[in-house]
């Protein structure tokens, strides 16, 4: 029961959440499973969800987008400079901003045959520059000063308005993904993107497409995340690259490409948050949270080793089983 679950990419990342709240309460009780906490996780989530949602669409398609950091600085930057007079308006900007890095980068890696690794390096530094041009290198701050409350207050329970944009995201990628033609072609050019041209998947189109809702998500994140905050600064987000690539990794997005779905990605960014907030209820230190969660991310990556189930029947057969069967065919001593 339980290896089936833990091979289902979907069912997976639910499991270590599940996990995760045991371990939790078993330490930490009323103090880690309080509303507060729960505020904090689908806070996490809002923040990242968006960046690891993108960047798991271009791991899908066989991609890696490095500039989602870049992307998220440079959106809010965007959203703040332009929403003084109307949010709106400053979000949309923002959005637009993100489709437009992730067109000319998804263009010049399809048109050029070039490594995304590179081509989106470039392009968080590039949007980084262009954060600093746009903000005169300083902070810039909202002049609505309801927005942050609006945004990040709870409702229905422990949930904002800003978590529920990200579970939107989420839901409607899902759908996308899982019931499309357009889904079905985003996976069969990451699994084998000469086989899907030979059945008539226009690869190139997807890659780009892939690449523009990468920039969107990662904008609108970014956007939302500066109201919240009633400020944006020119220095890249950085911190939300590396956890990004790790809730869509613990989410069962395969770096092979072609294996995975938004919903899985939904569960890492979960596992992560809770991860992340749950020790910071405990009191722990940032570094050891870290060291937490590359653990778990580790522990995944191990058990989703191609070769690892013929590995265990090796180890079985040889040190288990042989023992067993030696000590059957041994006759009983006589009395």
């Amino acid at each position: 029961m339980m290896s089936r679950i833990w091979s289902n990419r979907t069912a997976r990342p639910y499991l270590l959440l599940a996990l995760t709240v045991a371990v939790f309460a078993s330490m930490g009780g009323g103090t880690v499973l309080s509303l507060s906490t729960a505020h904090s996780v689908l806070q996490h989530f809002a923040t990242l969800g968006p960046v690891a949602l993108g960047l798991g669409l271009t791991i899908l398609a066989r991609n890696f987008d490095l500039s989602v950091a870049g992307v998220v600085g440079l959106a809010g930057c965007v959203a703040v400079l332009l929403g003084g007079s109307s949010p709106v308006l400053g979000v949309l900007a923002a959005v637009a901003v993100g489709a437009a890095f992730g067109l000319v980068q998804g263009t010049i890696i399809t048109r050029l045959n070039l490594s995304s690794i590179g081509v989106t390096l470039g392009g968080l530094l590039t949007a980084t520059g262009i954060a600093y041009v746009v903000t005169g290198n300083q902070e810039v701050r909202l002049d609505q000063p309801g927005i942050p409350a609006l945004l990040d207050g709870p409702i229905l329970g422990p949930m904002s308005v800003r978590f529920l944009v990200a579970v939107a995201l989420f839901a409607v990628s899902a759908i996308i993904v899982g019931r499309t033609r357009a889904g079905r072609d985003l996976l069969a050019a990451g699994s084998d993107p000469k086989a899907a041209l030979v059945a008539g998947v226009p690869v190139a189109t997807v890659v780009i497409t892939a690449f523009m809702l990468a920039g969107m998500c990662s904008a609108l994140g970014g956007a939302l995340l500066s109201y919240s905050l009633a400020a944006a600064s020119p220095l890249p987000l950085s911190n939300t690259l590396v956890p990004a690539a790790a809730a869509a990794i613990i989410g069962g997005v395969s770096l092979r490409g072609g294996r995975g779905n938004p919903i899985g990605i939904a569960g890492g960014v979960l596992v992560l948050s809770a991860l992340q907030s749950g020790l910071t209820a405990l009191g722990v230190e940032p570094f050891v949270q870290d060291i937490v969660t590359g653990a778990v991310l580790l522990l995944v990556g191990i058990l989703d080793g191609g070769d690892l189930r013929r590995r265990i029947n090796d180890f079985n057969r040889r040190w288990v089983r042989r023992p067993a069967t030696h000590a059957a065919a041994v006759p009983p001593a006589r009395s």
